[in-house]
């Protein structure tokens, strides 16, 4: 008899639980009572079970991880989610979710780099905005009441604005956030939670557009850096501008700007420059003179990426995510080999 029931015991179908810790890095000891729900991917990432940390900290999740797709573990503490993948092949087992203290108040959180990019085509513009702001603290920053992110939207926008946020633990993948009214007038708040790490915000705005016509703005968030931008083949001026010169790859030209409002003149329209066109701080095209690329920050590294989609969120999608997992996992292996 023990031994037909050996034999039935290996012919049930695997069952491979996933088990761990949710830990509170704000107090540093395991956290009770957050949600861990597991998200398996058939079409979309769809929940297939959830259940509540104990007294320890302790989860478990009675699911089949059998298959070749990722799976997804998302940690809910204080209103606040934070995502774990499951590469297939990894163990799910003695995992380790960390979660945060929220609070209505920024903590370690401040805008590192904010990014303006005027774009006029026709008797239109689009304006679009990027954040990115870095939390170096140990909580979250989640007023859902006001948003974390306060912005300007001007009056001609109509009051529209789309608006993606990319957490530090999305690997990449944006998603859509609403927005917030507040008691000061052409103010909106984001409603997304600022989790320690680098979160970045994006948002596109249409406003009417006249060649030459003054056009003014405000920035109400308290930013470290703010640059404005101007495409290729775009000229802008204004007072109170830092001229940094042109991103080498795209020649969009960028101006560091000084206060925490603008008012400038745009003339020109965009004009898109050849992949295969040299920087302008090549060799051939050096002169002797400082090369601006020396000089601007690392994030405008970015800027090809925000003139080619103009601050679109970076999809990447967790199927990258995966193959960044598997590469450091057989970085992993062949180092201990």
């Amino acid at each position: 008899m023990r031994r037909i029931g050996f034999v039935l015991l290996i012919c049930l179908p695997a069952m491979a639980a996933v088990t761990g810790t949710v830990v509170n890095r704000t107090t540093g000891k395991p956290q009770a009572g957050a949600k861990v729900g597991l998200y398996k991917l058939v079409n979309a990432f769809e929940l297939a079970e959830q259940v509540k940390s104990d007294e320890h900290g302790s989860f478990t999740v009675n699911q089949n991880l059998e298959g070749a797709n990722p799976f997804m573990i998302r940690a809910t503490y204080e209103g606040v989610s934070y995502i774990h993948m499951i590469p297939p092949g990894s163990s799910s087992t003695g995992l380790t979710l960390s979660v945060f203290d929220s609070s209505t108040e920024p903590g370690g959180a401040k805008i590192v780099k904010h990014m303006i990019l005027f774009q006029p085509t026709g008797g239109q513009m689009t304006v679009s905005e990027t954040f990115l702001i870095d939390n170096d603290g140990k909580t979250a920053w989640n007023d859902l009441a006001h948003g974390a992110l306060h912005f300007y939207l001007p009056v001609a926008s109509g009051g529209k604005a789309d608006v993606h946020a990319t957490a530090p633990d999305a690997g990449g993948m944006g998603i859509a956030a609403d927005l917030l009214t507040s008691p000061a007038p052409d103010v909106f708040g984001v409603n997304f939670p600022i989790k320690p790490g680098e979160t970045r915000i994006d948002l596109n705005y249409t406003v009417p557009y006249i060649e030459g016509a003054p056009y003014q703005g405000k920035v109400v968030s308290k930013d470290e850096n703010t640059y404005l931008v101007a495409p290729n083949g775009v000229t802008l001026a204004g007072d109170k501008l830092n001229d940094l010169g042109p991103e080498p790859r795209t020649q969009a030209h960028i101006y560091g700007l000084e206060g925490t409002a603008y008012k400038i003149q745009l003339t020109g329209a965009p004009v898109a420059v050849a992949a295969d066109t040299p920087p302008a701080d090549s060799a051939d095209a050096s002169d002797g003179a400082p090369q601006v690329e020396v000089a601007m920050p690392h994030v405008f590294g970015q800027v090809g990426l925000i003139l080619g989609l103009a601050l679109g969120i970076l999809a990447l999608g967790f199927a990258m995510l995966y193959r960044a997992s598997a590469t450091d996992r057989e970085t992993n292996e062949r180092g201990r080999g």
